[in-house]
């Protein structure tokens, strides 16, 4: 999941809305994104093309991290990492133009935060995905978002998706868990404990940055902090042509095309209907997995990645003691 990446919005559930993945609008008060659609706003046409929209975004996300492991040989997980957070923070940089002057000191450190739990989530589910099937892994990292957006809604309800989840988990764990490398799944559940911070640190980072600028910054920040892992495992190979390409080309399904779908359909589509879209992440990436990796599911591992699923949905759908804000622009998925 989920920087502009998995690799792919937070989020209602740092500010007390509930989310299934930190997947939800963040605030920007200096750049107001367009109006929440209210019923009968825009058309059918309209938000079904929209539906389209995120759901094209979620399967470029997907199968950009589908094409980042099978460039693992030619550069690692680390140099993958790096090349994609480089050409990601290149094209946000040139697109926001982000002021460099007139921020405060807590206002860096804010960003600063952002931009390392960016590249510690991003780093750690490429190495997971580099030891355990991808829809395994992304099943695994939307855990913590999820936990987050239990607790954020404070609805006695919701611990039944709770509950849900980790039994998918579980059933994941029954089926496919003695076949899984342990060390791979440490880094996809540690990858979600990142993910919240992602999350939390975004609410922030978009109160004090206009627009995209906090975003363009952060991911600055954690290209420079992997730059150094990239370059020492994989050395000189980072600057080969093919792998060059082959990096550009997973930023940009992974990350510039998932945000730019998804900023396209929330203009005409509710950030709850968003939300329960996002959940899907999961199914795609298993999906993803077996096209491109032949990564074949078992019926237990296809059931428990269900419900982790259905376990997101309805905690997006679970009204929160609060009302939720959907009137925000996203900042982009995780991986």
């Amino acid at each position: 999941m989920k920087d502009l990446d998995s690799g792919d919005s937070p989020t209602a559930a740092a500010s007390g809305a509930s989310a299934p993945s930190g997947l939800a609008p963040a605030d920007h008060p200096g750049k107001e994104g367009p109006a929440a659609p209210t019923p009968g706003s825009t058309s059918l046409r309209g938000r079904l093309g929209a539906a389209v929209l995120v759901f094209g975004g979620g399967v470029s996300l997907q199968f950009g991290s589908a094409l980042a492991a099978l460039l693992f040989p030619r550069a690692g997980p680390l140099g993958v990492v790096t090349l994609r957070l480089a050409v990601a923070a290149i094209v946000l940089l040139a697109v926001c133009r982000p002021r460099l002057r007139g921020h405060s000191r807590d206002d860096w450190l804010t960003v600063t935060g952002f931009g390392v739990a960016l590249a510690g989530m991003n780093s750690l589910f490429y190495l997971s995905i580099e030891r355990i099937p991808l829809g395994a892994a992304v099943t695994l990292e939307v855990l913590g978002p999820l936990t987050l957006s239990v607790v954020a809604s404070r609805r006695a309800a919701n611990v039944l998706w709770a509950v849900l989840a980790f039994g998918g988990v579980f059933l994941l764990g029954r089926s496919g868990f003695g076949h899984l490398d342990w060390l791979g799944v440490g880094f996809a559940l540690t990858a979600g404990g990142l993910w919240v911070v992602y999350i939390l640190a975004s609410a922030r980072t978009g109160q004090r940055f206009p627009g995209a600028d906090g975003l363009a910054l952060a991911m600055s920040i954690a290209a420079v902090l992997t730059l150094p892992l990239g370059v020492a495992t994989t050395g000189a190979a980072l600057l080969d042509p093919v792998t060059l390409g082959l990096g550009a080309s997973v930023a940009l399904l992974s990350s510039v095309l998932p945000y730019t779908l998804e900023l396209l359909a929330l203009r005409k589509l509710p950030a709850g209907t968003f939300a329960v879209m996002m959940s899907l992440e999961p199914a795609i990436a298993a999906t993803a997995g077996v096209l491109v990796l032949g990564q074949w599911l078992s019926v237990g591992e296809m059931t428990a990645i269900l419900l982790v699923v259905v376990a997101s949905m309805g905690a997006v759908l679970t009204p929160s003691r609060r009302p939720a804000r959907t009137d925000r622009l996203p900042l982009p998925p995780a991986p």
